[in-house]
């Protein structure tokens, strides 16, 4: 009978709560006081970011993610995009890019909270989903001052592994694997859906992939709780399906002069992107857990 119980509680947590809702996605703002380099004209990103806050402030959201590269270099870099993004009437969430980190050295351990983040990489649960954060940066060379032991760490491991993938990508270290498995475990074990978001892409192959891509994903392939992966690093944009499983590059802001934003509503049974300037708009279907 207590069995029972539990499992109607369960199955009356994700059904009855979790009510269609929608999210705000934007991706590589990648603002700096730099002049224009190929398609990134730098300068015009706070313009781009207040008129992108001002329309989702219009909209009925949960909350907001930035997926990494809010800044494209130096610090001073911060506080001009940083109150704009403050004008949200709605909860902000970032994920930290690996430009985050183009400022001195010892800014560098600072950037996660001049950025409002308590942890580099965090987990949060709106109405029955679960929304994972994770951090790209774990290992790598940007994101710690040249010569550290963190910074040899990455050193180590480009080696041991024969990356052949570019050094401004990075990898999600062992300590942050076995806190996402928990996460996932926990999330299963609450009839919750989940949705990991990072700023580097996993899936499908791409020069901008973390360098243990292919770790993650079969994480995800052995967690059916998983519904989508969002992420940005690739401007251009990307996306694959596997296993039911939607990984979803968004389009970088930072690229020509028409901006790139999106809201996402999340259903029981879709996800409904809805893209702004270069974004483009997809209806994908949610893989039900056991399938």
């Amino acid at each position: 009978m207590k069995k029972f119980i539990i499992g109607l509680m369960v199955a009356f947590s994700t059904s009855a709560f979790a009510a269609p809702f929608t999210i705000g996605v934007i991706a590589d703002c990648q603002y700096c006081d730099a002049d224009t380099a190929g398609a990134r004209q730098y300068r015009n990103s706070p313009a781009k970011l207040q008129a992108c806050v001002e329309d989702l402030n219009t909209k009925d959201l949960e909350f907001t993610v930035h997926l990494g590269d809010f800044i494209d270099k130096d610090w001073e870099s911060f506080d001009v995009v940083g109150p704009i993004l403050a004008k949200l009437k709605h909860p902000s969430h970032h994920v930290l890019g690996n430009h985050d980190y183009s400022v001195a050295d010892d800014k560098k351990k600072h950037v996660h909270t001049k950025m409002g983040l308590k942890t580099r990489y965090y987990d949060f649960t709106v109405k029955g989903w679960r929304f994972v954060a994770l951090d790209g940066n774990d290992v790598s060379f940007h994101g710690y001052p040249k010569g550290s032991a963190l910074y040899q760490v990455a050193e180590k491991y480009y080696v041991d592994n024969n990356i052949e993938s570019p050094k401004w990508n990075g990898a999600v270290g062992k300590g942050q694997m076995k806190w996402l498995e928990h996460v996932l475990a926990d999330a299963t074990k609450k009839g919750q859906s989940v949705v990991l978001m990072a700023h580097f892409p996993i899936y499908p192959e791409n020069t901008h992939n973390l360098w243990n891509a292919e770790e993650i994903v079969a994480l995800i392939d052995a967690n059916d709780c998983v519904k989508a992966y969002f992420n940005g690093h690739n401007h251009a944009g990307n996306y694959g399906e596997k296993n039911g499983v939607h990984y979803i590059t968004f389009k970088g802001m930072v690229d020509t002069a028409e901006s790139a934003y999106s809201t996402v509503e999340v259903t029981d049974t879709e996800l409904r992107i809805t893209g702004y300037g270069r974004q483009d708009d997809k209806t994908l279907t949610i893989r039900k857990s056991g399938e």
